[in-house]
Protein backbone atom coordinates (compact mmCIF):
# COMPACT_ATOMS: atom_id res chain seq x y z
CA UNK A 1 0.00 0.00 0.00
CA UNK A 2 1.08 3.63 -0.34
CA UNK A 3 0.73 6.60 1.94
CA UNK A 4 1.54 10.26 1.67
CA UNK A 5 4.57 11.42 3.62
CA UNK A 6 6.29 14.63 4.55
CA UNK A 7 9.39 14.93 2.35
CA UNK A 8 11.31 16.60 5.20
CA UNK A 9 11.01 13.46 7.29
CA UNK A 10 13.42 10.60 6.55
CA UNK A 11 11.70 7.54 5.12
CA UNK A 12 14.29 5.26 6.71
CA UNK A 13 16.47 5.41 9.80
CA UNK A 14 20.26 5.35 9.53
CA UNK A 15 20.32 1.71 10.63
CA UNK A 16 17.70 0.74 8.07
CA UNK A 17 19.66 2.53 5.35
CA UNK A 18 22.85 0.66 6.25
CA UNK A 19 20.98 -2.66 6.20
CA UNK A 20 19.44 -1.77 2.85
CA UNK A 21 22.84 -0.89 1.40
CA UNK A 22 24.23 -4.24 2.58
CA UNK A 23 21.27 -6.02 0.97
CA UNK A 24 21.86 -4.21 -2.32
CA UNK A 25 25.59 -4.90 -2.40
CA UNK A 26 24.99 -8.58 -1.63
CA UNK A 27 22.50 -8.93 -4.47
CA UNK A 28 24.81 -7.21 -6.98
CA UNK A 29 27.64 -9.52 -6.00
CA UNK A 30 25.35 -12.55 -6.33
CA UNK A 31 24.23 -11.57 -9.82
CA UNK A 32 27.65 -10.70 -11.21
CA UNK A 33 29.34 -13.72 -9.68
CA UNK A 34 26.66 -16.00 -11.09
CA UNK A 35 27.05 -14.53 -14.56
CA UNK A 36 30.80 -15.23 -14.54
CA UNK A 37 31.14 -18.16 -12.18
CA UNK A 38 29.54 -20.66 -14.58
CA UNK A 39 32.05 -19.95 -17.38
CA UNK A 40 34.78 -21.89 -15.56
CA UNK A 41 32.59 -24.92 -14.89
CA UNK A 42 30.73 -25.38 -18.18
CA UNK A 43 32.63 -28.49 -19.30
CA UNK A 44 32.13 -30.46 -16.04
CA UNK A 45 28.45 -29.48 -16.05
CA UNK A 46 27.95 -30.56 -19.67
CA UNK A 47 29.73 -33.89 -19.16
CA UNK A 48 27.65 -34.67 -16.08
CA UNK A 49 24.23 -33.85 -17.53
CA UNK A 50 24.78 -35.02 -21.11
CA UNK A 51 28.05 -36.89 -21.72
CA UNK A 52 27.28 -37.45 -25.41
CA UNK A 53 26.06 -34.05 -26.60
CA UNK A 54 26.36 -31.70 -23.62
CA UNK A 55 29.45 -29.90 -24.91
CA UNK A 56 27.56 -28.89 -28.05
CA UNK A 57 24.99 -27.08 -25.88
CA UNK A 58 27.54 -25.05 -23.88
CA UNK A 59 27.05 -21.91 -26.04
CA UNK A 60 23.36 -21.88 -25.09
CA UNK A 61 24.23 -22.47 -21.43
CA UNK A 62 26.45 -19.38 -21.46
CA UNK A 63 24.15 -17.28 -23.65
CA UNK A 64 20.86 -17.99 -21.85
CA UNK A 65 21.72 -15.91 -18.79
CA UNK A 66 23.21 -13.01 -20.78
CA UNK A 67 20.35 -12.93 -23.29
CA UNK A 68 17.59 -12.85 -20.67
CA UNK A 69 19.49 -10.35 -18.55
CA UNK A 70 20.17 -7.89 -21.38
CA UNK A 71 16.78 -8.22 -23.06
CA UNK A 72 14.90 -7.15 -19.93
CA UNK A 73 17.05 -4.12 -19.08
CA UNK A 74 15.07 -1.39 -20.89
CA UNK A 75 11.81 -2.63 -19.36
CA UNK A 76 13.32 -2.78 -15.87
CA UNK A 77 14.19 0.91 -16.00
CA UNK A 78 10.68 1.94 -16.97
CA UNK A 79 9.13 -0.33 -14.36
CA UNK A 80 11.28 1.29 -11.66
CA UNK A 81 10.09 4.75 -12.65
CA UNK A 82 6.48 3.56 -12.86
CA UNK A 83 5.93 1.02 -10.07
CA UNK A 84 8.73 2.02 -7.73
CA UNK A 85 12.18 0.48 -7.38
CA UNK A 86 11.32 -1.63 -4.32
CA UNK A 87 8.62 -3.73 -6.02
CA UNK A 88 10.79 -4.33 -9.07
CA UNK A 89 13.80 -5.16 -6.89
CA UNK A 90 11.86 -7.73 -4.84
CA UNK A 91 10.49 -9.32 -8.02
CA UNK A 92 13.96 -9.53 -9.57
CA UNK A 93 15.46 -11.15 -6.46
CA UNK A 94 12.61 -13.69 -6.31
CA UNK A 95 13.07 -14.61 -9.99
CA UNK A 96 16.81 -14.97 -9.50
CA UNK A 97 16.38 -17.25 -6.49
CA UNK A 98 13.80 -19.44 -8.23
CA UNK A 99 16.08 -19.73 -11.24
CA UNK A 100 19.04 -20.62 -9.00
CA UNK A 101 17.08 -23.39 -7.27
CA UNK A 102 15.94 -24.82 -10.61
CA UNK A 103 19.49 -24.67 -11.99
CA UNK A 104 20.81 -26.66 -9.05
CA UNK A 105 18.06 -29.26 -9.44
CA UNK A 106 18.33 -29.56 -13.26
CA UNK A 107 18.56 -33.11 -14.61
CA UNK A 108 19.33 -32.25 -18.23
CA UNK A 109 21.05 -29.56 -20.25
CA UNK A 110 17.69 -28.39 -21.59
CA UNK A 111 16.32 -27.91 -18.07
CA UNK A 112 19.49 -26.12 -17.00
CA UNK A 113 19.43 -23.75 -19.98
CA UNK A 114 15.78 -22.86 -19.32
CA UNK A 115 16.52 -22.28 -15.64
CA UNK A 116 19.53 -20.13 -16.53
CA UNK A 117 17.26 -17.95 -18.66
CA UNK A 118 14.90 -17.43 -15.70
CA UNK A 119 17.87 -16.77 -13.45
CA UNK A 120 19.21 -14.25 -15.98
CA UNK A 121 15.85 -12.47 -16.09
CA UNK A 122 16.15 -11.85 -12.37
CA UNK A 123 19.89 -11.26 -12.54
CA UNK A 124 19.47 -8.42 -15.02
CA UNK A 125 17.29 -6.67 -12.48
CA UNK A 126 19.75 -7.24 -9.67
CA UNK A 127 22.58 -5.61 -11.59
CA UNK A 128 20.57 -2.59 -12.69
CA UNK A 129 17.56 -2.07 -10.42
CA UNK A 130 19.82 -2.34 -7.39
CA UNK A 131 21.74 0.70 -8.65
CA UNK A 132 18.45 2.60 -8.69
CA UNK A 133 17.71 1.50 -5.13
CA UNK A 134 21.16 2.58 -3.98
CA UNK A 135 20.71 5.99 -5.58
CA UNK A 136 17.31 6.46 -3.93
CA UNK A 137 18.65 5.52 -0.50
CA UNK A 138 20.12 9.03 -0.38
CA UNK A 139 16.57 10.35 -0.45
CA UNK A 140 15.18 7.70 1.86
CA UNK A 141 17.55 8.60 4.69
CA UNK A 142 16.71 12.27 4.43
CA UNK A 143 19.98 13.36 2.81
CA UNK A 144 18.75 13.49 -0.75
CA UNK A 145 17.61 16.43 -2.70
CA UNK A 146 14.18 17.52 -3.74
CA UNK A 147 12.05 15.27 -5.87
CA UNK A 148 13.83 12.11 -5.10
CA UNK A 149 17.23 12.94 -6.49
CA UNK A 150 20.01 11.08 -4.77
CA UNK A 151 22.35 12.90 -2.47
CA UNK A 152 25.82 11.99 -1.25
CA UNK A 153 24.64 8.86 0.43
CA UNK A 154 22.97 7.62 -2.71
CA UNK A 155 25.96 8.51 -4.90
CA UNK A 156 28.31 6.70 -2.56
CA UNK A 157 26.07 3.62 -2.61
CA UNK A 158 25.87 3.59 -6.40
CA UNK A 159 29.64 3.91 -6.66
CA UNK A 160 30.25 1.06 -4.20
CA UNK A 161 27.70 -1.04 -6.05
CA UNK A 162 29.55 -0.48 -9.31
CA UNK A 163 32.85 -1.47 -7.72
CA UNK A 164 31.30 -4.63 -6.28
CA UNK A 165 29.98 -5.50 -9.74
CA UNK A 166 33.40 -5.04 -11.30
CA UNK A 167 35.12 -7.03 -8.56
CA UNK A 168 32.63 -9.85 -9.04
CA UNK A 169 33.47 -9.94 -12.74
CA UNK A 170 37.16 -10.28 -11.85
CA UNK A 171 36.92 -13.05 -9.23
CA UNK A 172 33.91 -14.95 -10.60
CA UNK A 173 35.88 -17.28 -12.93
CA UNK A 174 38.29 -18.19 -10.12
CA UNK A 175 35.45 -19.06 -7.70
CA UNK A 176 33.74 -21.10 -10.41
CA UNK A 177 36.91 -23.01 -11.19
CA UNK A 178 37.55 -23.72 -7.51
CA UNK A 179 34.01 -25.00 -6.89
CA UNK A 180 34.16 -27.12 -10.04
CA UNK A 181 37.49 -28.65 -8.93
CA UNK A 182 36.64 -29.30 -5.28
CA UNK A 183 32.82 -29.54 -4.99
CA UNK A 184 29.77 -30.63 -6.94
CA UNK A 185 28.92 -28.08 -9.65
CA UNK A 186 25.36 -27.78 -8.30
CA UNK A 187 26.72 -25.75 -5.39
CA UNK A 188 27.54 -23.01 -7.88
CA UNK A 189 23.78 -22.36 -7.89
CA UNK A 190 22.71 -23.56 -4.44
CA UNK A 191 25.20 -21.23 -2.77
CA UNK A 192 23.01 -18.31 -3.93
CA UNK A 193 20.00 -19.38 -1.88
CA UNK A 194 20.92 -18.55 1.74
CA UNK A 195 22.32 -15.11 0.97
CA UNK A 196 19.60 -14.40 -1.58
CA UNK A 197 16.77 -15.33 0.78
CA UNK A 198 18.28 -13.15 3.51
CA UNK A 199 18.51 -10.27 1.03
CA UNK A 200 14.91 -10.78 -0.04
CA UNK A 201 13.64 -10.72 3.55
CA UNK A 202 15.73 -7.65 4.31
CA UNK A 203 14.39 -5.81 1.28
CA UNK A 204 10.76 -6.58 2.15
CA UNK A 205 11.13 -5.51 5.76
CA UNK A 206 13.50 -2.55 5.51
CA UNK A 207 13.21 -0.78 2.15
CA UNK A 208 11.02 2.34 2.02
CA UNK A 209 11.60 4.29 -1.18
CA UNK A 210 9.89 7.27 -2.83
CA UNK A 211 7.42 6.60 -5.63
CA UNK A 212 6.01 9.08 -8.12
CA UNK A 213 2.25 9.52 -7.61
CA UNK A 214 1.70 10.12 -11.33
CA UNK A 215 0.21 7.33 -13.41
CA UNK A 216 2.39 6.07 -16.26
CA UNK A 217 1.93 3.85 -19.25
CA UNK A 218 4.49 1.19 -20.05
CA UNK A 219 5.56 0.83 -23.67
CA UNK A 220 5.59 -2.95 -23.89
CA UNK A 221 5.99 -2.88 -27.68
CA UNK A 222 9.11 -0.75 -27.34
CA UNK A 223 10.46 -3.09 -24.67
CA UNK A 224 9.79 -6.11 -26.92
CA UNK A 225 11.61 -4.47 -29.84
CA UNK A 226 14.55 -3.63 -27.57
CA UNK A 227 14.65 -7.24 -26.39
CA UNK A 228 14.55 -8.54 -29.97
CA UNK A 229 17.34 -6.20 -31.03
CA UNK A 230 19.53 -7.12 -28.07
CA UNK A 231 18.95 -10.85 -28.45
CA UNK A 232 19.75 -10.89 -32.18
CA UNK A 233 22.90 -8.82 -31.59
CA UNK A 234 24.14 -11.02 -28.75
CA UNK A 235 23.47 -14.23 -30.67
CA UNK A 236 25.19 -12.91 -33.80
CA UNK A 237 28.26 -11.76 -31.91
CA UNK A 238 28.40 -14.93 -29.80
CA UNK A 239 28.04 -17.36 -32.70
CA UNK A 240 29.73 -15.43 -35.51
CA UNK A 241 33.08 -16.96 -36.43
CA UNK A 242 32.56 -19.81 -33.95
CA UNK A 243 29.45 -21.94 -34.38
CA UNK A 244 28.76 -20.36 -37.77
CA UNK A 245 30.80 -18.45 -40.33
CA UNK A 246 30.15 -14.70 -40.50
CA UNK A 247 28.76 -15.10 -44.01
CA UNK A 248 26.47 -18.02 -43.13
CA UNK A 249 22.68 -17.67 -43.53
CA UNK A 250 22.24 -17.95 -39.75
CA UNK A 251 24.52 -15.02 -38.90
CA UNK A 252 23.40 -12.89 -41.84
CA UNK A 253 19.79 -13.48 -40.79
CA UNK A 254 20.54 -12.45 -37.22
CA UNK A 255 22.33 -9.29 -38.37
CA UNK A 256 19.42 -8.37 -40.65
CA UNK A 257 17.03 -8.92 -37.73
CA UNK A 258 19.30 -6.79 -35.55
CA UNK A 259 19.24 -3.85 -37.97
CA UNK A 260 15.50 -4.16 -38.60
CA UNK A 261 14.51 -4.35 -34.93
CA UNK A 262 16.83 -1.46 -34.08
CA UNK A 263 15.19 0.71 -36.74
CA UNK A 264 11.72 -0.24 -35.49
CA UNK A 265 12.76 0.40 -31.90
CA UNK A 266 14.11 3.88 -32.67
CA UNK A 267 10.95 4.65 -34.62
CA UNK A 268 8.82 3.49 -31.71
CA UNK A 269 10.76 5.71 -29.27
CA UNK A 270 9.82 8.77 -31.32
CA UNK A 271 6.09 7.93 -31.37
CA UNK A 272 5.36 6.26 -28.00
CA UNK A 273 3.71 8.42 -25.35
CA UNK A 274 6.16 7.16 -22.70
CA UNK A 275 9.08 5.38 -24.40
CA UNK A 276 11.25 2.89 -22.54
CA UNK A 277 14.38 4.75 -23.68
CA UNK A 278 13.46 8.38 -24.41
CA UNK A 279 15.70 9.75 -27.15
CA UNK A 280 15.50 13.13 -25.43
CA UNK A 281 17.95 11.76 -22.86
CA UNK A 282 20.70 11.91 -25.48
CA UNK A 283 20.31 15.69 -25.62
CA UNK A 284 21.85 15.84 -22.14
CA UNK A 285 25.67 15.85 -22.62
CA UNK A 286 26.34 14.02 -19.37
CA UNK A 287 24.06 11.16 -20.41
CA UNK A 288 25.14 11.09 -24.05
CA UNK A 289 28.84 10.90 -23.28
CA UNK A 290 28.31 8.75 -20.20
CA UNK A 291 26.47 6.04 -22.14
CA UNK A 292 29.14 6.09 -24.86
CA UNK A 293 32.00 5.78 -22.36
CA UNK A 294 30.21 2.91 -20.62
CA UNK A 295 29.80 1.09 -23.93
CA UNK A 296 33.49 1.51 -24.76
CA UNK A 297 34.39 0.36 -21.25
CA UNK A 298 32.27 -2.76 -21.74
CA UNK A 299 34.16 -3.62 -24.93
CA UNK A 300 37.58 -3.04 -23.36
CA UNK A 301 36.74 -5.03 -20.21
CA UNK A 302 35.62 -7.95 -22.35
CA UNK A 303 38.93 -7.94 -24.21
CA UNK A 304 40.98 -7.61 -21.02
CA UNK A 305 39.32 -10.34 -18.95
CA UNK A 306 38.91 -12.91 -21.72
CA UNK A 307 42.27 -12.61 -23.44
CA UNK A 308 44.39 -12.32 -20.31
CA UNK A 309 42.86 -15.61 -19.17
CA UNK A 310 43.50 -17.20 -22.57
CA UNK A 311 47.11 -15.97 -22.51
CA UNK A 312 47.76 -17.39 -19.04
CA UNK A 313 46.19 -20.76 -19.84
CA UNK A 314 47.14 -21.33 -23.49
CA UNK A 315 50.57 -19.67 -23.53
CA UNK A 316 51.82 -19.96 -19.94
CA UNK A 317 50.14 -23.30 -19.20
CA UNK A 318 48.31 -22.31 -16.01
CA UNK A 319 45.22 -24.17 -14.78
CA UNK A 320 41.89 -22.27 -14.80
CA UNK A 321 41.81 -21.79 -11.01
CA UNK A 322 45.46 -20.67 -10.92
CA UNK A 323 45.00 -18.24 -13.80
CA UNK A 324 41.96 -16.79 -12.06
CA UNK A 325 44.17 -15.72 -9.15
CA UNK A 326 45.87 -13.24 -11.49
CA UNK A 327 42.66 -11.24 -11.50
CA UNK A 328 42.97 -10.63 -7.76
CA UNK A 329 45.28 -7.58 -8.24
CA UNK A 330 42.72 -6.19 -10.65
CA UNK A 331 39.93 -6.68 -8.10
CA UNK A 332 42.03 -5.09 -5.35
CA UNK A 333 42.82 -2.11 -7.54
CA UNK A 334 39.18 -1.63 -8.43
CA UNK A 335 38.08 -1.76 -4.81
CA UNK A 336 40.78 0.39 -3.22
CA UNK A 337 40.85 3.14 -5.82
CA UNK A 338 37.08 3.16 -6.26
CA UNK A 339 36.44 3.60 -2.55
CA UNK A 340 39.12 6.29 -2.24
CA UNK A 341 37.60 8.20 -5.17
CA UNK A 342 34.18 7.99 -3.52
CA UNK A 343 35.52 9.60 -0.35
CA UNK A 344 37.27 12.35 -2.30
CA UNK A 345 34.09 13.02 -4.26
CA UNK A 346 32.25 13.51 -0.98
CA UNK A 347 34.87 16.12 -0.10
CA UNK A 348 34.27 18.15 -3.23
CA UNK A 349 36.42 16.53 -5.92
CA UNK A 350 34.77 16.41 -9.34
CA UNK A 351 33.60 13.10 -10.75
CA UNK A 352 34.82 14.12 -14.20
CA UNK A 353 38.40 14.14 -12.90
CA UNK A 354 38.14 10.51 -11.83
CA UNK A 355 36.34 9.39 -14.99
CA UNK A 356 39.03 10.97 -17.16
CA UNK A 357 41.82 9.52 -15.01
CA UNK A 358 40.18 6.09 -15.19
CA UNK A 359 40.04 6.07 -18.99
CA UNK A 360 43.69 7.12 -19.27
CA UNK A 361 44.87 4.52 -16.71
CA UNK A 362 42.87 1.77 -18.47
CA UNK A 363 44.34 2.71 -21.85
CA UNK A 364 47.88 2.62 -20.43
CA UNK A 365 47.28 -0.78 -18.81
CA UNK A 366 46.02 -2.25 -22.08
CA UNK A 367 49.03 -0.76 -23.89
CA UNK A 368 51.31 -2.58 -21.42
CA UNK A 369 49.47 -5.84 -22.08
CA UNK A 370 50.07 -5.27 -25.79
CA UNK A 371 53.80 -5.83 -25.15
CA UNK A 372 53.38 -9.37 -23.80
CA UNK A 373 55.26 -12.27 -25.31
CA UNK A 374 55.72 -15.92 -24.38
CA UNK A 375 58.47 -15.12 -21.87
CA UNK A 376 57.17 -11.93 -20.26
CA UNK A 377 57.51 -11.79 -16.49
CA UNK A 378 54.24 -12.72 -14.87
CA UNK A 379 54.80 -9.84 -12.44
CA UNK A 380 54.40 -7.51 -15.42
CA UNK A 381 51.03 -9.14 -16.08
CA UNK A 382 50.04 -8.63 -12.44
CA UNK A 383 51.17 -5.01 -12.56
CA UNK A 384 49.22 -4.30 -15.73
CA UNK A 385 46.10 -5.88 -14.21
CA UNK A 386 46.54 -3.83 -11.04
CA UNK A 387 46.75 -0.63 -13.10
CA UNK A 388 43.75 -1.75 -15.12
CA UNK A 389 41.81 -2.41 -11.95
CA UNK A 390 42.57 1.10 -10.76
CA UNK A 391 41.32 2.54 -14.04
CA UNK A 392 38.19 0.40 -14.15
CA UNK A 393 37.50 1.11 -10.48
CA UNK A 394 37.51 4.86 -11.10
CA UNK A 395 35.22 4.46 -14.10
CA UNK A 396 32.71 2.03 -12.62
CA UNK A 397 32.67 3.81 -9.26
CA UNK A 398 32.18 7.34 -10.63
CA UNK A 399 30.49 7.09 -14.02
CA UNK A 400 27.30 5.56 -12.64
CA UNK A 401 26.58 8.30 -10.04
CA UNK A 402 27.70 10.92 -12.59
CA UNK A 403 24.98 9.79 -15.00
CA UNK A 404 22.43 9.41 -12.21
CA UNK A 405 23.01 12.97 -11.02
CA UNK A 406 22.48 14.31 -14.52
CA UNK A 407 19.24 12.38 -15.15
CA UNK A 408 15.83 13.90 -14.45
CA UNK A 409 14.42 12.46 -11.24
CA UNK A 410 11.46 10.87 -13.01
CA UNK A 411 13.88 9.05 -15.36
CA UNK A 412 16.38 7.83 -12.77
CA UNK A 413 15.46 4.18 -13.38
CA UNK A 414 15.75 4.46 -17.16
CA UNK A 415 19.08 6.28 -16.95
CA UNK A 416 20.55 3.74 -14.53
CA UNK A 417 19.48 0.63 -16.44
CA UNK A 418 20.64 2.27 -19.68
CA UNK A 419 24.18 2.37 -18.26
CA UNK A 420 24.10 -1.40 -17.91
CA UNK A 421 22.37 -1.76 -21.29
CA UNK A 422 25.11 0.10 -23.16
CA UNK A 423 27.79 -1.83 -21.31
CA UNK A 424 26.13 -5.06 -22.44
CA UNK A 425 26.11 -3.87 -26.06
CA UNK A 426 29.78 -2.95 -25.68
CA UNK A 427 30.55 -6.42 -24.31
CA UNK A 428 28.85 -8.05 -27.29
CA UNK A 429 30.50 -5.89 -29.93
CA UNK A 430 33.89 -6.12 -28.20
CA UNK A 431 33.73 -9.91 -28.09
CA UNK A 432 32.87 -10.08 -31.80
CA UNK A 433 35.44 -7.55 -32.99
CA UNK A 434 38.29 -8.81 -30.81
CA UNK A 435 37.54 -12.46 -31.55
CA UNK A 436 37.51 -11.87 -35.30
CA UNK A 437 40.64 -9.74 -35.10
CA UNK A 438 42.49 -12.41 -33.12
CA UNK A 439 41.55 -15.13 -35.62
CA UNK A 440 42.48 -13.06 -38.68
CA UNK A 441 45.89 -11.99 -37.35
CA UNK A 442 46.66 -15.51 -36.12
CA UNK A 443 45.77 -17.06 -39.48
CA UNK A 444 48.03 -14.52 -41.19
CA UNK A 445 50.91 -15.46 -38.86
CA UNK A 446 50.23 -19.21 -38.92
CA UNK A 447 48.62 -20.13 -42.27
CA UNK A 448 46.20 -23.00 -41.89
CA UNK A 449 46.40 -22.88 -38.12
CA UNK A 450 43.66 -22.64 -35.54
CA UNK A 451 43.85 -21.17 -32.05
CA UNK A 452 41.86 -24.11 -30.68
CA UNK A 453 44.68 -26.56 -31.49
CA UNK A 454 47.53 -24.78 -29.68
CA UNK A 455 47.16 -26.82 -26.49
CA UNK A 456 47.65 -30.08 -28.43
CA UNK A 457 50.80 -29.06 -30.33
CA UNK A 458 54.38 -29.91 -29.36
CA UNK A 459 57.90 -28.93 -30.35
CA UNK A 460 58.57 -26.42 -33.11
CA UNK A 461 54.95 -26.45 -34.25
CA UNK A 462 53.83 -25.29 -30.82
CA UNK A 463 56.50 -22.59 -30.67
CA UNK A 464 55.33 -21.22 -34.01
CA UNK A 465 51.69 -21.36 -32.97
CA UNK A 466 52.37 -19.67 -29.61
CA UNK A 467 54.39 -16.90 -31.28
CA UNK A 468 51.57 -16.29 -33.77
CA UNK A 469 48.94 -16.33 -31.02
CA UNK A 470 50.82 -13.88 -28.80
CA UNK A 471 51.35 -11.54 -31.77
CA UNK A 472 47.64 -11.66 -32.54
CA UNK A 473 46.73 -11.12 -28.90
CA UNK A 474 49.02 -8.09 -28.71
CA UNK A 475 47.11 -6.56 -31.62
CA UNK A 476 43.86 -7.15 -29.72
CA UNK A 477 45.18 -5.40 -26.62
CA UNK A 478 46.52 -2.53 -28.73
CA UNK A 479 43.10 -2.03 -30.33
CA UNK A 480 41.48 -2.23 -26.88
CA UNK A 481 43.89 0.48 -25.71
CA UNK A 482 42.74 2.57 -28.67
CA UNK A 483 39.13 2.02 -27.61
CA UNK A 484 39.89 3.39 -24.16
CA UNK A 485 41.81 6.29 -25.71
CA UNK A 486 38.59 7.22 -27.53
CA UNK A 487 36.79 6.94 -24.18
CA UNK A 488 39.37 9.33 -22.71
CA UNK A 489 38.62 11.89 -25.44
CA UNK A 490 34.91 11.62 -24.62
CA UNK A 491 35.64 11.89 -20.90
CA UNK A 492 37.53 15.12 -21.53
CA UNK A 493 34.36 16.52 -23.10
CA UNK A 494 32.17 15.73 -20.10
CA UNK A 495 30.70 18.82 -18.44
CA UNK A 496 32.55 19.54 -15.22
CA UNK A 497 29.36 20.17 -13.25
CA UNK A 498 26.77 17.45 -12.70
CA UNK A 499 23.78 19.45 -11.50
CA UNK A 500 20.51 17.52 -11.82
CA UNK A 501 18.20 18.32 -14.69
CA UNK A 502 15.06 20.13 -13.42
CA UNK A 503 12.34 17.72 -12.46
CA UNK A 504 8.73 17.84 -13.51
CA UNK A 505 6.30 19.59 -11.12
CA UNK A 506 4.53 16.38 -10.16
CA UNK A 507 7.73 15.09 -8.55
CA UNK A 508 7.54 17.55 -5.69
CA UNK A 509 5.03 15.22 -4.09
CA UNK A 510 6.34 11.82 -2.97
CA UNK A 511 4.79 8.56 -1.87
CA UNK A 512 6.39 5.81 0.15
CA UNK A 513 6.66 2.39 -1.46
CA UNK A 514 5.91 0.28 1.59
Amino acid sequence: MTKTTNTARPLMTKTQTLIAMAVCIATILLAVLDMNIVSAATVPIARDLDPAHGVDKIPWLISAFALASAAALPLYGKLCDTLGAKKVFVGAVAAFLLGSALCGAAQSMTELIAARALQGLGGGGLMSVTMVVLAQLGTADGKGGKSGKSGKSGNKGSGVGGIVAGTGMAIGPWIGGTLADHANWRWIFYINLPLGIAALIGAVLVLKLPVSPARHRIDYLGAALAAAFTSSLLLATSWGGKQYAWGSPEIVGLLVACVLTLALFLRRQTTAAEPVLPLSMFKVPQLRYGFAIQGLLGAAMMGALVYVMIYLQAVRGLAPAASGLYLVPMALGMTAVGLAAGRLTDRGWRMKTFVLTGTVASALALAVLATLDAGTSLWQVRGALLLMGCGFGLLIGQLIPYVQNAAPAHQLGIATTSIRFFQTLGNALGAAVFGTLLSRVYEAKVPGGSTSTIAHLTGAARDTAVHGFVSAMDVVFLVAAGVMAVAAVLAARLPAETRPVPSTPVESKQLVDA
